[in-house]
């Protein structure tokens, strides 16, 4: 069944998880072009006093990026949300993502992110807030609760849907777990069953077989594929083939994935310029380079890790991908 948010309708059932560090426009319009349903931006806080800083600029730039357009919003008083959704509007956003699913001690300590799920009154204020602030579909992004013995994404369910939330993305692990340990999809199908909203499931999907089976143990609508995507956009298109045919899909001919991860690297230069582009291009050129061939990609990642000249860069990684 496809996946409906407000007037939107998803094309397939993958979805590309918002990331900070990782999902900016550059990776957005990759994983666009290999099957990613929808992908949202890195979180923002939308204030008129950050707005001039290099780091908004980059991550409120949606030009020329294709509908439905999702921006994430963070904060921790339902006045400071509502507010930015509606900037988010100026910025042209189509769907607005709440997030309560960061468990970074800098978000946390501000009582954000999956801070928030501490304290649910407070919740049910901040989703009533930015529902009644914008006339486009709002979403959340949480975990399953707090910690192992507080696990409440089930009663946030419903506190959302009640609310007008759109749809919910639920990471299989408690704000205290951070990243670690195994995710688990127990409470994402508790969570299904409390709300008629679309549940889309997160956390260690990194297969279209894996896909499969969390969307046939939860129930789900769809799956959200976080950092299973560093240096492999090409999930989209393996797991959307999957679910959609019952078949693997034929691996990307690794002459087409040489000019897909080329011309992230472009963009990433031109998106950022020269000096940022090199520096934030690094990341990007380890995770392709260690998933295309771990061991002499780890060699090459010694080599090109320092350069700060971007046509040395991209030459570096051009000589790279041909020897392999």
């Amino acid at each position: 069944m496809p996946i409906q948010i407000g007037r939107h309708i998803l094309n397939s059932q993958v979805l590309l998880a918002p990331m900070a560090g990782t999902s900016d426009k550059p990776f957005r319009n990759i994983c666009r072009a290999q099957g990613a349903a929808l992908t949202t931006s890195e979180m923002v806080v939308i204030q008129s006093h950050l707005l001039n800083t290099n780091k908004s600029k980059h991550r409120l730039d949606f030009s020329e990026e294709p509908e439905p357009i999702s921006i994430q919003i963070a904060g921790s008083e339902a006045d400071e949300l509502a507010h930015s959704a509606k900037q988010a509007l100026k910025f042209g956003a189509d769907i607005i993502d709440i997030n309560m699913g960061c468990p970074a001690k800098k978000v946390c300590n501000k009582a954000a992110g999956s801070a928030l799920m501490q304290n649910e009154k407070l919740i049910e204020n901040i989703l009533n807030a930015v529902v009644d602030a914008v006339d486009i579909p709002v979403t959340l992004k949480m975990r399953t609760g707090w910690n192992i013995t507080n696990k409440n994404a089930p009663v946030i369910a419903k506190i959302a849907q009640d609310s007008g939330i759109k749809m919910l993305s639920v990471h299989g692990r408690t704000r205290e777990d951070k990243y670690s340990g195994m995710a688990e999809y127990d409470t994402i199908r508790q969570v299904v069953n409390q709300v008629d909203i679309p549940v889309i499931a997160n956390g260690d999907i990194d297969s279209a077989d894996k896909a499969k089976y969390v969307l046939d143990y939860t129930n789900a609508s769809g799956v959200m594929i976080g950092r299973a995507t560093q240096g492999n956009p090409w999930i989209f298109h393996e797991i959307d083939h999957y679910l959609k045919t019952g078949q693997y899909a034929q691996k990307s001919p690794l002459k087409s994935r040489k000019q897909v991860i080329l011309e992230h690297i472009e963009q990433i230069h031109r998106f950022y310029g020269k000096k940022m582009g090199t520096m934030l291009a690094r990341k990007h050129i380890f995770w392709y380079a260690t998933h295309l061939d771990e061991k002499s990609g780890l060699a090459f990642w010694k080599k090109v890790n320092k350069i700060t000249d971007h046509k040395v860069q991209y030459k570096l990684l051009e000589e790279f991908l041909n020897s392999l």
